[in-house]
């Protein structure tokens, strides 16, 4: 008996330890549209020779995917906005992607902050403990309620497969270009100042 607990305390070990080394590196993009500083927070998942078709596969009935991994992608933005036709306050937002089975894919802007790991993972690294983390028990039953804004997505090939998600906001006329790539495509909404 002593040596099943120990044998099972030794898994949980090694399996904190992988968690917290295998995290994926976070990535950052910033931008100003009308003097204000609007900047995006997100994990970046490789595809490591996997096929996106795969993965599309493992999204839940609601075709909800975090837009990243791990802690929650956030937007924040200093000034009043507009997400394609969308007017959005300023404030921060978390971020998701509505992927149909055939059609554009939607950008998704939610207030609600996601949920702290430590309720999702008790054994959770305490350097991770208390981040927030998507909604990855049911986006449309928990948290649909609190979305602010969802706008299509206008899709491109790109040059060269891109295998760690990236997003970049990139300035465009008077505002700005949010573009998501993996893969061999990205997906794009324009940011503008609101009036």
């Amino acid at each position: 008996m002593r040596q099943r607990f120990s044998i099972c305390l030794l898994i949980l070990f090694a399996s904190a330890i992988t968690f917290a080394q295998t995290m994926p590196q976070r990535g950052n993009a910033a931008l100003r549209i009308d003097g204000k500083a609007i900047t995006i927070d997100y994990g970046r998942p490789a595809l490591k020779e996997r096929a996106m078709d795969a993965l599309l596969l493992k999204l839940p009935q609601d075709r909800i995917w975090r837009a990243g991994d791990n802690q929650v992608t956030m937007l924040t933005t200093e000034g009043k906005i507009m997400v394609g036709n969308k007017e959005v306050a300023r404030g921060i937002y978390s971020l998701y992607v509505h992927i149909p089975p055939d059609g554009d894919w939607s950008l998704v802007l939610n207030t609600d902050p996601g949920i702290e790991l430590i309720k999702i993972y008790p054994k959770a690294p305490d350097r991770v403990a208390h981040a927030y983390w998507p909604r990855l028990d049911g986006y449309t039953k928990n948290v649909a309620d609190k979305e602010v804004a969802r706008v299509p997505m206008t899709k491109e090939t790109v040059l060269a497969p891109v295998d760690q998600f990236t997003i970049t906001l990139e300035p465009k006329g008077n505002g700005g270009l949010l573009k998501m790539s993996w893969g061999t495509a990205s997906y794009s909404v324009e940011i503008t100042p609101a009036q």
